[in-house]
């Protein structure tokens, strides 16, 4: 909204101010009763609030956006009372439910703009696109018969996205064709995933990644869990690394899966008697018939950390990494009238033990809140401070610490030593690693048709490694041939993994990656400590 003019902007601000007090009357009625004077500054902040306006309105030298600095101001009252308590703007809001709320309409492909072009980088699972059998590395070239070239990806949302049941044609160019061909798409909802993989790692050992705590998050478990069953799996490792959280309610019957004893899982306190919840576990819906092995980073956070807090003061499973991110704190997201939210903490949870695992935070310091979790030493940190953090004792009577995150059961910390030009090489924009996969299986794919094979037996060669090198040349990316050197078998494994992707999936090229992945590997040799926990719930 651009600068407006005095009559207009004198109406906007009574009605403004008219709105705010008439939306504060119950508050200011109780507030008034109890303390005059709040009444009277929030009277005199609000005066201070309309001359402020009036000055930039009448005298800034260039035309305002008033939306952003309204959002401004709403930001800055919530950064004054916790790092979680935030406003969050009509836009952004969109983007948030569709998140959480598990679903959108559209064609369901993730993708990326390589060469001008959409890429698909795969199709979502049982989305529109699948069903119409498009593939990794597919370019869609037009979109009803419009050029595509060039498109940004706000267009491709515009574009593709669209209410459930109406049709989109589309060009598709695919490698190994030498013409285009055209597909009709009647979108549908598509479903937002909260497991980003469920994959067999050997053949005893399921391997599950919880992405967020979605609506849906639930009923993914119970199948990731079925179908891993089905495939073999006596033990599980269920990766909440990088998870930031989500619902809570998900969290506690996630927490329940694996808990098959009447008992506490999570619970909250908050200033009002309804914040106060107990979430206890139903012993028909847990699992406690094998072992298990949570893992955790410094990304883990709130849903997670209930999860995992969970499992490790009932004594259930063997948490391993590093420690989590330390958030306590329970938010209600409030709908506002102009598309906004207001997400406002209302509560701390604690976990069965009683541990608040709530990082101290500074009102309104922010960069400090966050800046240290990326601290190298950052576990070294933590472990001396444990003196001096609150000591709670877990039902097997194990010493586990409140006062910052879930401190691991056993400590791996994150090692991949990559020489920072092969860094640039894996995160280049051009994804030459995920086009020379997809034109590689182009040419191969019918001799890759197992994939259990693949994974055991089948490795790039040195030959179809140089063939990746030389497009590189062909794509004008530079690269450092001592540092490509240096780290061969795993830009060959990430080569690898990129081709399992595009033939069969994410589960299949996650369980490729893992093999580079040390915390995941590192983890499987500690299964013994996970399943004494099992032995001494029987014993008890």
């Amino acid at each position: 909204m651009k600068q407006a003019p005095k009559k207009i902007y004198k109406l906007l601000i009574i009605l403004l101010i008219c709105a705010f007090f008439a939306g504060l009357l119950p508050v200011t009625r109780l507030v008034y009763s109890k303390d005059r004077s709040i009444y009277q500054t929030m009277k005199t902040n609000m005066a201070v609030l309309n001359q402020i306006i009036r000055v930039i309105n009448d005298l800034y030298f260039e035309p305002v956006e008033w939306d952003d600095l309204w959002n401004g101001a709403f930001q800055g009252l919530m950064n004054k009372l916790d790092p979680h308590s935030v406003y969050i703007p009509p836009k952004q809001q969109e983007e948030i439910a569709e998140l959480f709320q598990g679903k959108f309409q559209g064609i369901g492909i993730e993708f990326d703009i390589l060469h001008g072009y959409i890429t698909v980088i795969s199709p979502v699972a049982d989305s529109p696109a699948e069903r119409v059998g498009l593939q990794s590395g597919d370019q869609i070239i037009e979109i009803d018969g419009e050029d595509a070239y060039q498109i940004t990806r706000e267009e491709v949302f515009q574009k593709l996205r669209g209410t459930k049941g109406s049709a989109v044609e589309i060009t598709v160019s695919r490698l190994g064709l030498e013409k285009p061909f055209k597909v009709i798409i009647i979108r549908d909802d598509i479903p937002i995933y909260s497991i980003r993989a469920a994959i067999m790692l050997d053949d005893s050992t399921g391997y599950i990644v919880l992405a967020r705590f979605s609506a849906t998050t639930i009923d993914e478990l119970r199948k990731a869990i079925s179908k891993l069953e089905n495939e073999g799996m006596r033990r599980l490792v269920f990766d909440l690394r990088n998870n930031g959280g989500g619902y809570l309610e998900q969290a506690a019957e996630v927490a329940n899966m694996f808990i098959a004893r009447r008992d506490t899982l999570v619970y909250t306190v908050g200033k009002r008697r309804e914040m106060n919840q107990v979430f206890m576990a139903d012993p028909h819906k847990g699992r406690e018939d094998f072992p298990l092995i949570v893992l955790l980073n410094r990304g883990s956070a709130s849903a997670s950390e209930i999860v995992a807090g969970a499992i490790q003061d009932l004594d259930r499973g063997l948490i391993v990494g590093e420690t989590s991110f330390g958030k306590g704190l329970v938010q209600r997201q409030l709908a506002l009238d102009n598309g906004s939210a207001l997400r406002v903490t209302i509560a701390r949870y604690y976990t069965p033990s009683g541990r608040l695992i709530q990082r101290p935070y500074k009102d309104g310091n922010i960069r400090d809140y966050y800046s240290g979790l990326m601290d190298k030493d950052r576990e070294a940190q933590i472990d001396s401070l444990l003196a001096t953090r609150p000591k709670y004792h877990t039902r097997a009577n194990r010493i586990v610490y409140g006062g910052g995150g879930i401190t691991p059961d056993l400590h791996i910390p994150w090692e991949l030593d990559l020489n920072s030009a092969n860094r640039a090489l894996l995160t280049n924009p051009k994804r030459p690693m995920f086009n020379w996969g997809a034109l590689f299986l182009s040419e191969h794919k019918a001799e890759l048709r197992d994939y259990q094979s693949f994974q055991i037996n089948w490795t790039l060669s040195d030959d179809q490694f140089n063939s990746f090198l030389s497009y590189l040349g062909e794509e004008d990316i530079k690269y450092d041939s001592l540092a490509v050197e240096q780290d061969k078998d795993y830009l060959k494994n990430m080569l690898k993994a990129e081709i399992a992707g595009a033939n069969w999936g994410n589960d299949e090229e996650s369980g490729i990656r893992r093999i580079y992945d040390n915390q995941v590997m590192g983890a499987l040799n500690y299964f013994d400590e996970a399943a004494a926990f099992i032995s001494n719930a029987v014993a008890n």
